[in-house]
């Protein structure tokens, strides 16, 4: 379970949101995905940070926690989505805008049309499950009933390089207690 979420945000960042130029707010609000991804890589998840944004407000934020709640679905999209959601007292998000730092997998993508967000921003494309350009343009099939605008590759070596860190020291664990096991032997 996501901590409370503070719905107002720092003041000099709702001032900011207010006088940037799209692409800067942008930037901004991918910088706050990636605090959240930090704290995902930080707890062993993988690093993926998502907020969701209604205005120049967060009324929604998740990062991923599927090995600590035991959860397959336990992605930030769908976190930060149930929160938003919430907070408005509704499921339709048309007037939001989702963050994310990966491109989202089938089952997000499919949650964002289904919650009729409006608009997503992602940062590091992903080649293996990536739904909405990469694999698959779920936020843009013409045979569903909602569209979503994309604008993708905010800060993307940003966090494409925080999940290819995550990985990597991943690996050298797993060979490093391979090793050890090996030695037991």
């Amino acid at each position: 379970m996501m901590p409370a979420l503070n719905k107002k945000l720092p003041l000099a960042l709702c001032r900011r949101a207010r006088t940037m130029r799209g692409d800067d707010a942008d930037i901004a609000w991918m910088r706050r995905a990636i605090a959240l991804a930090q704290r995902a890589a930080q707890q062993g998840e993988v690093p993926v940070g998502a907020i969701v944004v209604h205005g120049d407000r967060i009324i929604g934020e998740g990062f991923n926690r599927r090995e600590m709640d035991a959860d397959p679905v336990a992605h930030a999209e769908i976190a930060a989505i149930q929160q938003a959601a919430k907070t408005l007292g509704g499921w339709r998000l048309n007037e939001c805008t989702l963050v994310v730092t990966l491109e989202p997998c089938p089952m997000c993508a499919g949650a964002m049309v289904n919650a009729r967000v409006g608009r997503l921003v992602y940062g590091a494309s992903d080649t293996k499950m990536g739904a909405v350009k990469t694999l698959y343009q779920l936020c843009n099939d013409s045979r569903l009933n909602h569209r979503v605008h994309v604008t993708a590759g905010v800060l993307t070596e940003e966090c494409g390089k925080l999940l290819s860190e995550f990985f990597t020291a991943r690996r050298k664990l797993n060979r490093r207690e391979g090793a050890e096991t090996q030695r037991r032997k």
